[in-house]
């Protein structure tokens, strides 16, 4: 067999593993939603079996993040000592405790602690999927497994939905947690089993062809360099606008649905599917569109910063709308715009982070961006539960919320989107690596 056909086989089998890898994230990523979201659908339950009001509840979802961020940079870290075969069926495994104690009846306490110890433990698992999923393609094909990979976000509660609704109205909400730490534990198995990190060759083959449209290869920058560029500055302030709305989808909207709305559990559970069903394909869809752009010439600014940026202000400006609407399918297309367009922007957004940080320092600074963003998980589900108890009735409560998370998005959204410059900031790397190379004269 010549040295040619060898490399043949061997390249398809690498790229069979590279895409078993994004299959298997993609499962990572819908686990980690589903496990966020279904204390949303269960809400109205639990204030009611436990007696709770709506700044309780909102408390209860706010706490998920009190060390989300600490989980980001302090687990996310650990990716360049621990192989990710180990560290992800690890992280699952303690998100699998944490819930067992919900099997059976419980106090607020410990529904509050088990909530913080998930929140910390699940802090990395963004950061370190779409770090994995990225050794494994160049920069030019990451597009389309990147978008799979963020998909996992819309389609675990858009699974959850139907199935976890199901189970609380035929159970109970405790039920629904027992489906998710048997799901969670045959991911961890099949990940010890299949999942692995990208091979010496891929990545280097990964980094050699990390460039700007100039051809130069990413250079590896300092961390303080790279924190403090307008793309990943940029970036995490859109994604922090970004996930403020996806908190809220996941944390409130449900309850918005019955509680506000007056929808019954079954019909909310139909319902929530339809802006989880959207951001699915609209992930892919994205990640399609932005690597066409480029290949068509367009700069990293166009195919990322002003994709991302836009599809963050197009959600806030239907966030905004649908305050304005009465309960019917004209206010239901509007909420599904306003929570689909931005969980599309995290494809692009992640993708532009892969633009312009060499692939040792891009799981760090992926893992700062995440905990940077995570701040708003902990602002918006409080506030929405203040805003929801204090006022006069709910549905004005839940009106306002919306609102002022709306025109945070969209002024914000637009705001950020200038400092998002790749190929500008490549080049600066750039120059500034090659200074720093030159022999110091005497």
């Amino acid at each position: 067999m010549t040295t040619t056909a060898v490399r043949s086989i061997q390249t398809r089998s690498v790229s069979r593993r590279a895409w078993l890898i994004t299959t298997l994230l993609f499962l990572f990523m819908l686990l980690n939603f589903a496990d966020k979201a279904v204390l949303g659908f269960a809400g109205v339950h639990i204030q009611r079996d436990l007696g709770i009001s709506p700044q309780q509840f909102g408390l209860l979802q706010s706490s998920f993040f009190w060390f989300f961020a600490v989980g980001a940079i302090v687990l996310g870290a650990l990716s360049s000592r621990i192989s990710l075969r180990w560290l992800l069926s690890g992280l699952m495994l303690v998100w699998v405790l944490t819930m067992i104690p919900l099997l059976g009846t419980v106090s607020f306490g410990v529904l509050l602690a088990s909530r913080i110890i998930l929140g910390f433990a699940e802090g990395p698992a963004a950061a370190l999927a779409t770090h994995c999923v990225q050794s494994w393609f160049p920069a030019r094909k990451r597009g389309v497994p990147l978008g799979i990979t963020t998909s996992g976000a819309a389609v675990g509660p858009l699974l959850a939905a139907p199935i976890m609704t199901w189970v609380i109205a035929t159970w109970s909400w405790h039920a629904a947690f027992g489906v998710l730490i048997v799901a969670g534990s045959l991911w961890a198995l099949a990940w010890l089993a299949f999942g692995k990190d990208a091979p010496e060759e891929i990545l280097q083959e990964a980094s050699s062809e990390d460039h700007s449209p100039t051809n130069s290869p990413l250079v590896d920058i300092s961390l303080r360099t790279l924190l403090t560029s307008g793309t990943v500055i940029g970036v995490g302030l859109l994604l922090f606008f970004s996930y403020w709305s996806t908190t809220l989808k996941v944390a409130w909207l449900p309850v918005y649905l019955s509680d506000g709305l007056g929808y019954d559990t079954l019909t909310t559970g139909r319902l929530i599917m339809i802006p989880y069903a959207v951001a699915a394909v609209a992930s892919m869809t994205v990640g399609l569109i932005s690597n066409k752009l480029i290949a068509r010439g367009a700069s990293r600014r166009v195919a990322r910063g002003y994709l991302a940026g836009g599809l963050i202000v197009v959600a806030g400006l239907a966030m905004a709308g649908f305050t304005t609407l009465a309960a019917g399918w004209p206010q239901i297309v509007l909420i599904t715009v306003a929570f689909s367009a931005n969980t599309a922007a995290y494809v692009v957004a992640f993708a532009a982070i892969g633009d312009v940080v060499h692939p040792r320092k891009r799981g760090t600074v992926l893992g700062c961006i995440v905990a940077f963003y995570s701040m708003a998980g902990i602002i918006a589900p409080l506030l929405l539960g203040y805003l929801v108890g204090n006022a006069a009735d709910k549905i004005s409560g839940y009106q306002q919320g919306f609102m002022i998370t709306g025109v945070l998005m969209a002024v914000g959204g637009a705001a950020a989107t200038l400092l998002v410059r790749p190929d500008l900031d490549v080049a600066k790397f750039a120059k500034q690596a090659a200074k720093q190379a030159l022999p110091t004269s005497r």
